[in-house]
């Protein structure tokens, strides 16, 4: 479904980059001029995207066994620098008639197209915003706001238009003026999102989605979860990937292990309703964690629960077991 998604909205890129360039034929605006630019950037990102999606969603392999999930990283990054490289036209174009005005034509017609291409963005975007959603596609979900972002600064662009058909086009350099506002909102556009797709290139925490995970393993924890920590989380396209280290009662046999493990793999699952791939390391309790155990019935404790501790992000992401600095 996400391919399907983002194959009409590169498809739908060009009709509107079509559209906007004829009503900048028809009005020689520079205003008009900027909206046309950032097509282009949409109608690249969306073929970028379709690529990316179908690369995304291909199975691992020997060459890359977490996936191929940062294809979309690098598809946002690409877009997120197309944005910005947008932005330095539009500056530049305005800039120019700034210095040599050039008198606007057909600006009637020309302000019915742009009206109808934001509107176009806008329910596009906000369907794409909405699958993205549902099927955990960082590249929908993306693409879906950078529509309604330009559908939104489509009506800055219609304000400058009517602004000249209200003044009879006496003050062309309000064309100019707001291009130029607009290219810097083009401008911290692309660069939002080329921040947040190196920031997943790098692997920067989530800290949105770890602190749901965390939220999720807190309020369903067995007793016998005795401890969790060194926990990492990533997403990649629709697979996530859960690593931790889980203490549990250090008498388990294997098969009872086995069945904690894949307890905790189904209530994520279940929660977030997409691929999940944990990689979970085994530690057996030591005596000092019998002051945080909630296990009733052990056979081998040999401290009473003090207070079972909270898992929170901020002790969770070290590669430490708790309860020893309690000891003694």
């Amino acid at each position: 479904m996400p391919v399907k998604t983002q194959r009409y909205i590169a498809i739908l890129s060009v009709v509107l980059f079509l559209a906007k360039m004829l009503a900048w034929r028809l009005t020689h605006s520079v205003t008009v001029l900027t909206d046309a630019l950032e097509s282009i950037v949409n109608m690249v990102a969306g073929f970028l995207g379709l690529f990316s999606i179908i690369l995304a969603n291909m199975p691992r392999d020997s060459n890359h066994p977490y996936g191929h999930g940062k294809a979309e990283f690098l598809s946002s990054a690409v877009e997120g620098t197309l944005i910005m490289i947008a932005g330095v036209l539009v500056i530049y174009e305005a800039v120019q008639h700034l210095i040599v005005p050039h008198k606007l034509q057909e600006l009637n017609l020309g302000l019915l197209i742009i009206a109808a291409c934001g509107g176009i963005n806008f329910l596009a975007g906000k369907y794409a915003e909405t699958r993205g959603k549902k099927n955990n596609s960082m590249i929908l979900i993306s693409a879906g706001k950078h529509l309604q972002t330009d559908a939104y600064s489509t009506i800055a662009i219609i304000i400058g238009v009517v602004l000249l058909l209200l003044t009879n086009n006496r003050y062309v350099w309000l064309d100019s003026v707001v291009a130029l506002c607009f290219a810097v909102i083009i401008m911290i556009t692309g660069y939002k999102v080329l921040r947040k797709s190196i920031s997943g290139i790098m692997d920067e925490t989530d800290v949105v989605l770890l602190k749901e995970v965390i939220k999720v393993i807190q309020e369903n924890r067995r007793p016998q979860w005795v401890d969790l920590h060194n926990l990492r989380v990533i997403q990649y396209g629709s697979m996530m990937h859960v690593d931790a280290h889980m203490t549990l009662p250090w008498y388990f046999k294997v098969i009872d292990a086995d069945r904690e493990v894949h307890a905790l793999e189904a209530l994520i699952k279940s929660h977030f309703k997409n691929q999940v791939e944990l990689f979970i390391h085994i530690d057996g309790c030591m005596p000092y964690q019998c002051k945080l155990c909630a296990v009733a019935d052990c056979p081998e404790r040999q401290h009473v629960l003090q207070q079972q501790l909270e898992w929170t992000i901020d002790n969770l992401w070290a590669d430490a077991k708790h309860g020893k600095e309690k000891e003694g």
